[in-house]
């Protein structure tokens, strides 16, 4: 986990920083692509529980194996 400590935090800007429009805009792109990719991955997770849904169904009174 230090790939984390070295990376900046999006979070604390320099004190020269002038929040210039095209920053603002990559961060709010990057912060979209983040929230659209989180999402498409939700979706994908979803689909393979779905997809893998191994639970017996449930045996009915009337069991014509039981005879």
């Amino acid at each position: 986990m230090n790939e984390d400590k070295d990376r900046p935090r999006e979070d604390i800007l320099a004190a020269n920083d002038n929040g210039t429009a095209e920053t603002r805009l990559d961060t709010a792109v990057l912060t979209l692509a983040h929230l659209i990719g989180r999402q498409m991955a939700r979706e994908a997770f979803e689909r393979l529980s779905a997809a893998n849904d191994n639970q017996q169904a449930p045996k009915a009174d009337n069991d014509q194996e039981a005879r």
